[in-house]
């Protein structure tokens, strides 16, 4: 019990020192494990079992919020591929270089070579998801290519494990496909678990039960099967709910994640000065390869460059790779204690320089050369309101009675902002003019241009701080027309009424009036027992 409670206290204290600087916390619990690994401390029993349930829940909710469709758009298979191929050959060359010049050892030939510089080209699945969920981008245009690309590089690790293992996957795996009908039964289920704690259960027990182990009982990587029953759920009215539900339990099992990263080894001088070359070369590396993928596919510098930063480190399945080749023979031991000081290291940069991201990515947009529109992938395109008067960002039903209205009664030219893509296919089916985007994503803001005509926009989204935060952008742009907005509570109501929003709704305010009003209207019969008969008077 001892040293769980230091273990924990230690990922705290750290994490909230981490914090006062203003870095993520992660880097401070990945601290603590270098800290409790110094003071003698090790993992306590079932601390990676909590780690690894902490990847399972990521891997599971990732798939809930993502578009397979991102898979097949070649600024996501194209870079994932190209960047493989250089990646493997820059990071075997590394090694081989030191190699030869005695800064490591190296039993083996070309293969053992290849074989590490293919466990260094992958990126932090868990790494880039948290810090993408942590800026609200998971969903932004970027942050969907960074997660296909990691997708298809978690299937090419989880490929490498399932051929390098002892025992090939069983004949059984075949049945895996039977999981395509469960999920029609499954997915319904998940209408009918309701919320609070059976719907986080439910969730875990997906992940877990017909995801990890399913997998893992026929000879394939659990990880993978949590992945894919995050997908076979994905588009579901109530993912987005269950993923939310599932947020804080992952995120408290993650914390053991990045402690275990910090504990797995204390390195030698030399590990280290290995660990150091890895990252000063191929980290630098893996950004200008990323970002000259991601123009060659047509992506502009801004989101070349996020996901650049993004990507830019070495992942956990590294360390998995190099456990593989030291368990069968290929590496040293050494080289699983360099991998992970490594991929620490590398995590610990990633984390910082994405902290700041915009500032890093104003800097660079402003000495890079402009893109040519014409060449730029549709979503990554500039948004013209054109002529429209009134510009609705958010299109539920808030929004979507607004446009209506404005239309219908005011005669009025108006486009819908939304960022849900089935939402505004289906409000194209129905002829509104609407756009697909995130307001809450500052690259929607560099994006966007309003036309000269638009005079009014309405601040619909359900969430208090998306509608702050697009006022913030409308300001910064000078945008100087008339601006409502929706709100839930009076407090929110005062904040932007002081922040000079014109106007400011509470959709709950008149409901109760309302809801008198239509009472009154109703047809009423006096019932015999009723008024004076029963007060006596």
């Amino acid at each position: 019990m001892q040293d769980i409670i230091v273990t924990i206290a230690a990922a705290l204290a750290l994490g909230l020192v981490a914090r006062e600087l203003h870095i993520p916390p992660l880097v401070g619990f990945l601290g603590a494990g270098f800290l409790l690994h110094f003071l003698g401390f090790s993992a306590f029993d079932g601390l990676e079992r909590v780690s690894d349930l902490g990847v399972v829940l990521l891997l599971f909710t990732i798939g809930l919020k993502f578009d397979l469709r991102s898979l097949l758009q070649p600024e996501a298979y194209g870079t994932a591929a190209l960047h493989m191929i250089s990646s493997v050959l820059v990071g075997a060359g590394t090694i081989g270089l030191a190699a030869v010049i005695g800064v490591v050892s190296l039993d083996g030939g070309l293969g053992t070579i290849g074989l590490l510089g293919f466990a260094l080209s992958f990126s932090s699945t868990v790494l880039v998801v948290k810090v993408l969920e942590d800026r609200s981008d998971d969903g932004s245009y970027y942050g969907q290519i960074a997660i296909a690309i990691l997708v298809i590089q978690d299937i090419a690790a989880v490929a490498f494990i399932t051929v390098a293992g002892e025992e090939p996957p069983s004949l059984w795996a075949f049945a895996l496909v039977l999981l395509i009908p469960a999920a029609w039964v499954l997915r319904r289920l998940l209408n009918r678990v309701g919320r609070g704690e059976l719907l986080v259960l439910f969730g875990v027990v997906m992940a877990l039960g017909p995801g990890y182990v399913a997998f893992e009982s026929v000879g394939i990587h659990g990880d993978l099967g949590a992945l894919v029953m995050g997908l076979l759920f994905a588009g579901h009215p109530r993912s987005t709910e269950l993923s939310k539900s599932l947020f804080s339990v992952k995120e408290l099992f993650l914390v053991a994640f990045f402690v275990v990263i910090g504990l797995q080894a204390i390195p030698t001088w030399a590990d280290l000065g290995m660990a150091l070359v890895l990252c000063v070369i191929l980290i630098p590396f893996n950004f200008l390869s990323f970002f000259l993928m991601g123009r060659l596919f047509g992506l502009r510098n801004r989101t070349s460059i996020r996901t650049s930063l993004a990507l830019s480190n070495f992942s956990e399945f590294a360390l998995i790779v190099v456990a593989v080749g030291t368990a069968n023979g290929v590496f040293e031991d050494s080289w699983l204690t360099v991998t992970a000081v490594a991929v620490a290291i590398s995590m610990i940069v990633s984390s910082l320089t994405n902290s700041y991201s915009l500032q890093i990515v104003g800097r660079l947009d402003e000495v890079l050369p402009d893109e040519n529109e014409a060449k730029l992938r549709p979503p990554d395109r500039p948004i013209d309101t054109g002529t429209a008067e009134v510009v609705v960002l958010g299109m539920g039903r808030i929004g979507r009675g607004a446009y209506e209205r404005l239309v219908d009664r005011g005669g009025l030219s108006v486009i819908g902002v939304d960022n849900d893509h089935l939402v505004v296919e289906d409000l194209k089916g129905e002829k509104f003019n609407v756009l697909e985007g995130d307001a809450t994503d500052h690259e929607f803001w560099h994006r966007i241009v309003v036309g000269g005509t638009a005079r009014t926009v309405i601040l619909a989204m359900a969430i208090h701080d998306s509608n702050t935060f697009a006022l913030e952008q409308l300001r910064i742009a000078g945008f100087d027309g008339a601006i409502a907005a929706v709100v839930q509570r009076q407090d929110q109501a005062d904040a932007l009424t002081a922040a000079g929003v014109h106007t400011v709704i509470n959709i709950y305010g008149g409901s109760g009036a309302e809801v008198a009003d239509a009472a009154m209207r109703l047809p009423t019969k006096r019932r015999p027992d009723s008024g004076a008969d029963r007060t006596g008077t």
